[in-house]
């Protein structure tokens, strides 16, 4: 009898903490969500609603045509040009680059590499806010201000990304590459048909990444862009704001378009992604 209490008591107990555990995601989750379903429905609402005390989570009236109004307030049809080109740009330029680099670091021999490596890594750890106005500079001395080189050249190399790729590749067994060396091939062959294919999930990871902080990137996109039809699409949500009023219901249904390109892509890929964040780094 004895044992049969002390096994109801134990099963008893891992409910009570799965049903508290569950909870606690379930609560975490929402917390996470609210903000993104409160832009959500803001952006049905009218300026009235959005200021009415007490709030109310749901719009009196569902106003659509928020969603015209911001397309009719500005360009923002090449807006979303400007940025999807250019966040598909440098992620397309990273994902060769970066692979260069990683599989350089983490399979050639040749002196100083590992310190070479370090050094790489270290300039992480370097603020966007000193080489902000170098990089000005630079891009100012090349005629590029307010181009679409401006914004793309200088994020065609990552530190991170090279850092993410290398650790990945490091996890692929060499004895593929030996024996597509035997077969014949050269270094870029062996990255081409052996390593690229086996590293799909960091480079989903990497991809998704990169384009996302590109697509979001607001400073950058500030300091070198000048005229309208350069700007992107962070920069044109700013048009709904000014020194006396923000646009509330204008904004948030800018702020809703905007992260749609976000989602499809991580929708499309979230298998690599998830995959590629539990293997990577998992040799040093």
């Amino acid at each position: 009898m004895k044992m049969k209490k002390n096994k109801q008591k134990k099963s008893l107990a891992k409910i009570s903490t799965s049903v508290v555990t569950h909870l606690g995601v379930y609560l975490l989750a929402f917390l996470t969500f609210a903000p993104f379903l409160w832009m959500v429905l803001t952006s049905f609402k009218d300026m009235g609603d959005i200021f009415q005390y007490p709030p109310k989570f749901l719009p009196e009236e569902f106003h659509f045509d928020n969603y015209s109004k911001v397309f009719d307030a500005a360009p923002f049809g090449r807006y979303y040009l400007n940025s999807i080109f250019v966040a598909v740009s440098v992620t397309i330029g990273q994902l060769i680059t970066c692979s260069m680099a990683a599989y350089a670091f983490a399979r050639l021999k040749f002196k100083g590499r590992d310190p070479l490596f370090y050094l790489f890594l270290a300039t992480m750890m370097i603020p966007f806010n000193v080489t902000m106005i170098p990089g000005f500079m630079v891009l100012h001395w090349f005629g590029w201000i307010d181009t679409y080189q401006a914004l793309i050249v200088p994020g065609l190399a990552s530190a991170f990304g090279t850092f993410l790729l290398r650790q990945f590749f490091m996890t692929i067994p060499k004895e593929l590459e030996e024996a597509a060396v035997i077969d014949g091939a050269n270094k870029l062959q062996v990255l081409w048909k052996i390593i690229i294919p086996n590293a799909k999930p960091a480079l989903a990871t990497l991809a998704i990444f990169t384009f996302m902080g590109v697509f979001n990137d607001f400073i950058w996109a500030l300091i070198v862009v000048n005229t309208e039809e350069m700007r992107t699409v962070q920069l044109g949500l700013a048009v709904f704001r000014d020194r006396y009023l923000t646009q509330w219901d204008l904004l948030m249904a800018g702020s809703v378009t905007a992260i749609l390109p976000i989602l499809i892509v991580f929708f499309i890929s979230q298998k690599y992604f998830i995959k590629g964040i539990t293997l990577s780094g998992l040799k040093d």
